[in-house]
């Protein structure tokens, strides 16, 4: 636990400064988190980023995580997100062939679906804060950590039943609701001494919401962690495994988080 704490505080030191000031600095720092996510994903599977359709998969992750301001970049070359993603699934299929199937349909499907899965969280987590969201991503960040911390807590204490043993079988029904809870007490806290700009049933609502849909995130990695046999996705983190241990429920928040910005 205390190792977990160090760890967690020197992580904050380092993250919340860059989440603050935004721009270049928070363009890099995402690409950076990207690219370790899915470096664990496809280690997950065997599939070695430092290789030609790991080479591949890191450019379709590249491409979808391109910010919108810099899309004029793009154009000039006159190629969009799109077509440049579609010309990079081309050249992975062909691998199939060229490597006479040792690198397979699945390892294509599977380094796409990854590439998808770590870019699109992270993408709507650039955009969101250049759209005037820094309070918006902050709010995220403490609601999936009491959401994260009051599971834990509220679940040793009072869990009795399992929310899907199957798939990860310390979590319980009661530590998810309490996990809810909590959230929604930062969601008050929010309204009451910050400056974002959404009503407090709204936002209640929103975080139930939220809450809920970032604990099928978590439990989605630990699916991937179970179906791979492993027990953290890597060990960037001492105390915390890795990236996708650490960012896994809010690469589905992230998303919704945006929707929600802009709708608001």
């Amino acid at each position: 636990m205390k190792q977990r704490i160090i760890t967690a505080v020197i992580a904050a030191a380092l993250f919340l400064p860059i989440v603050y000031f935004g721009g270049l600095p928070m363009v890099i720092l995402t690409y950076f988190l990207a690219t370790i996510g899915l470096y664990e994903l496809l280690k997950m599977k065997k599939l070695t980023i430092f290789s030609v359709h790991g080479v591949l998969a890191l450019l379709f992750l590249w491409v979808l995580l391109f910010p919108a301001k810099y899309h004029h970049i793009l154009a000039s070359f006159y190629y969009s997100k799109i077509e440049i993603c579609i010309a990079l699934i081309l050249l992975l299929l062909t691998l199939t062939v060229i490597t006479k199937n040792q690198y397979t349909f699945e390892d294509v499907s599977f380094s796409i679906l990854s590439a998808i899965y770590v870019g699109i969280g992270f993408y709507f987590f650039f955009e969101t804060r250049q759209d005037g969201g820094l309070v918006y991503i902050l709010y995220s960040l403490f609601i999936m950590w009491a959401t994260d911390s009051g599971a834990y807590f509220i679940g040793k204490a009072l869990g009795k039943t399992k929310l899907w043993p199957e798939i990860s079988p310390n979590k319980t029904v009661e530590g998810s609701i309490g996990g809810v809870v909590c959230a929604v007490v930062i969601a008050v806290l929010f309204v009451l001494f910050s400056n974002i700009n959404v009503g407090l049933i709204s936002l209640m609502g929103i975080t139930v919401v939220l809450s809920i849909f970032g604990q099928i995130g978590d439990l989605v990695e630990s699916a991937f962690k179970r179906h791979f046999n492993v027990k953290d996705s890597g060990k960037i983190l001492p105390g915390h495994g890795g990236i996708l241990d650490r960012f896994d429920s809010l690469l589905f928040v992230w998303p919704l988080l945006h929707f929600f910005h802009l709708w608001l």
